[in-house]
């Protein structure tokens, strides 16, 4: 099967059923009501930075779609909104552009001025696979110029690609590859929603890559995704895999806590539902959040129900600043948290 025909299938899974964590582990994080806030409303401010981008609230659109024709209207509301709020936004796996599949969808992103631009390959594509060469440095920069990067995403999909039938198994030398590109690419490594480990972060350090992008175990699970495709080619063991590993991963909070390395900026994602999520995320640890499935439902209905989303969003994240009494993202980074539930047991343990 085509890559473009899994983005098909992926997208539709996607918007159609339940993929999600049983648990979404930010309702873990609590935090203190100030009943005297003692901060003008109108004052707030929620800009920050990130990589050196400034950016008017700190969230990127993380990875949701593209390579596909179908995807080139929701990259486009996207696109569109990212510039108006001052947020960044990064394109879905940029895979299909090498397989000759679709470039309008993603080369659509280029037309507007997104404070940060985030290009997308898969980590399991560095490395010699069954099919297919390993894409090069060149095809990175490709990948970016398609979008005007100012960053690349190389993402770690590994739970996705052991359930996924036609999946990428080998892993040897992904590591080493990653280095390589960072040597020359300013890259982000990415998770796709099981989680980055503190050894894992170290190690990406080392390598040299420019931030890290927990996407951990709360939001969508791609073990279901796939699951749910291999329900449909009436493939059992596949569909068995994606059972056993749909709760796979390491909880986004958790991530956020163990894995910060000095110097490192991190975007935590996964699992981020609205301004609170948000909040909670910035005041564990993160520089910014990241959301995909979130916006990716009214992206797909209207450049309308997006861009409402996105004001929703952006004012309970005002709300939650002036119920915590902070008047910018420096003073939310300080605010402690309370950790409760299923989040509180797994750090004990």
């Amino acid at each position: 099967m085509t890559a473009q025909k899994r983005k098909i299938e992926h997208l539709e899974i996607c918007l159609q059923e339940n993929v999600d964590a049983q648990h979404n582990y930010w309702d873990d994080i609590l935090f203190e009501h100030n009943a005297l806030p003692e901060v003008d409303y109108d004052e707030i401010s929620l800009e920050t930075t990130f990589l050196g981008k400034k950016l008017e609230m700190p969230l990127i659109i993380t990875a949701i779609t593209g390579g596909i024709s179908e995807a080139q209207k929701i990259n486009e509301r996207l696109a569109i909104a990212a510039e108006k709020f001052g947020i960044g936004f990064g394109v879905g796996s940029q895979r299909p552009c090498f397989d000759g599949g679709d470039t309008a969808s993603y080369e659509v992103v280029k037309q507007h001025k997104i404070p940060v631009k985030i290009a997308n390959i898969g980590a399991p594509q560095l490395v010699q696979q069954k099919k297919g060469k390993a894409l090069s440095i060149e095809d990175a920069r490709h990948a970016m110029d398609m979008i005007n990067a100012d960053f690349l995403a190389i993402h770690l999909n590994f739970l996705q690609e052991v359930v996924q039938r036609e999946g990428d198994k080998n892993a040897k030398g992904c590591l080493a590859r990653i280095k390589e590109f960072s040597l020359q690419l300013p890259v982000i490594a990415k998770e796709t929603g099981a989680g980055i480990s503190p050894k894992v972060a170290q190690k990406l350090k080392g390598a040299g890559v420019r931030a890290i992008d927990i996407s951990g175990l709360s939001g969508t699970s791609f073990a279901k995704v796939e699951q749910y495709r291999a329900v449909k080619q009436k493939d059992y063991i596949h569909a068995m895999l994606g059972t056993t590993l749909g709760e796979w991963g390491i909880p986004s909070p958790v991530c956020v806590l163990k894995s910060r390395v000095k110097g490192m900026p991190m975007i935590a994602s996964g699992g981020i539902r609205n301004g609170l999520d948000i909040a909670r995320a910035i005041a564990l640890g993160a520089d910014v959040a990241g959301i995909a499935k979130t916006v990716l439902k009214p992206a797909f209905t209207s450049q309308q129900k997006l861009e409402a989303k996105l004001e929703v969003i952006r004012e309970e994240l005002k709300a939650v600043m002036f119920l915590l009494g902070v008047k910018n993202i420096e003073e939310l980074k300080k605010i402690p948290c309370i950790i409760v539930g299923r989040t509180k047991e797994y750090l004990e343990e």
